[in-house]
């Protein structure tokens, strides 16, 4: 084993790193824009140096040896560190230009993003911010190679290993539309609640049963739920051209003078929004400042 640290191309470690992630010579090729033959060669540089294979073929591309998958949390962390300090200590945000990456539910683009937003455009016009939805399944993967910044979850849906920070608890509260023939009350009695015709969102598609309905349960009632639809987002459209209602966090309804808003009849259960992140960022200034705007207006309701 080559153990002398001078003879160790740093962009040896950044070509592991990348085969450890894609699996692949070719795909990990792409990924540095080299040719395969280049990765080819640097796989072999870095088998001198480790005295191991590193990886091994497989029906599927190429495998990590065990000594291979325990280099890769201290070259990844190595190749950050590294980065942080050919990067500038200061952040200024009216002149800082980068691309955050954010993956976020629905609600959450209404509840957090559109906020932040409208902050981030004031004190850091030139930050651009990339938003797809969460994939509970990949998050952590994700998360690990880059692909996503922040998450804005539950604690619930939060991978373990990493860092989180509380947004705000959320209740909810039963929307209709302002000139409803129930609306005129105010409130709504158990009996009228489970009598009218209920829209719920089903975030997996196709459910008609959500954490109302286990409230209700509880105290021996159900209600007629007779639209199930995907996004909180068609929500105001599906009650304003309706007799429809609907239990929906009460930030969705904020500013929303064409709804009229009352509390259920009963108790459902609310749910807290946290923003999370990966040891990646979690010292960067950059992204420390992002983190601190978007839970300075969370907070403002």
């Amino acid at each position: 084993m080559n153990s002398d640290i001078r003879n160790l191309d740093l962009n040896l470690l950044k070509a592991l790193d990348a085969l450890l992630d894609e699996r692949s010579v070719t795909r990990a090729a792409d990924r540095l824009s080299l040719t395969q033959p280049a990765v080819s060669g640097m796989l072999n540089r870095l088998r001198e140096s480790f005295d191991d294979p590193l990886f091994v073929r497989a029906q599927r591309g190429i495998v990590p040896t065990l000594r291979a998958e325990q280099l890769a949390t201290p070259v990844k962390q190595l190749l950050a560190d590294i980065e942080g300090l050919l990067q500038p200590q200061a952040f200024e945000p009216c002149a800082a230009s980068l691309t955050v990456k954010l993956a976020s539910t629905d609600y959450a683009l209404r509840a957090v993003v559109v906020p932040f937003m409208s902050a981030l455009r004031q004190r850091a016009p030139n930050i651009r911010v990339s938003i797809e939805p969460v994939d509970d399944a990949r998050l952590a993967s994700q998360m690990d190679r880059g692909d996503i910044d922040l998450a804005l979850l539950t604690p619930q849906t939060t991978p373990t290993g990493l860092h989180g920070a509380p947004l705000f608890d959320e209740h909810y509260v039963c929307a209709m539309r302002a000139d409803h023939p129930d609306a005129v009350a105010g409130h709504l009695s158990l009996d009228r609640f489970c009598a009218l015709d209920h829209v719920l969102v089903s975030t997996v598609g196709g459910g008609f049963r959500g954490v109302t309905d286990d409230a209700l349960e509880k105290v021996g009632r159900t209600r007629r739920v007779i639209t199930s639809v995907t996004s909180f987002l068609i929500l105001p459209d599906l009650l304003m051209t309706s007799d429809l209602i609907a239990v929906v966090p009460r930030r969705l309804t904020l500013h929303r003078t064409d709804l009229a808003v009352m509390e259920p009849p009963l108790d459902i259960p609310g749910f807290s929004k946290n923003l999370v992140w990966h040891e990646r960022t979690h010292r960067d200034a950059a992204h420390q400042w992002i983190r601190s705007l978007m839970i300075e207006t969370a907070g403002i309701v």
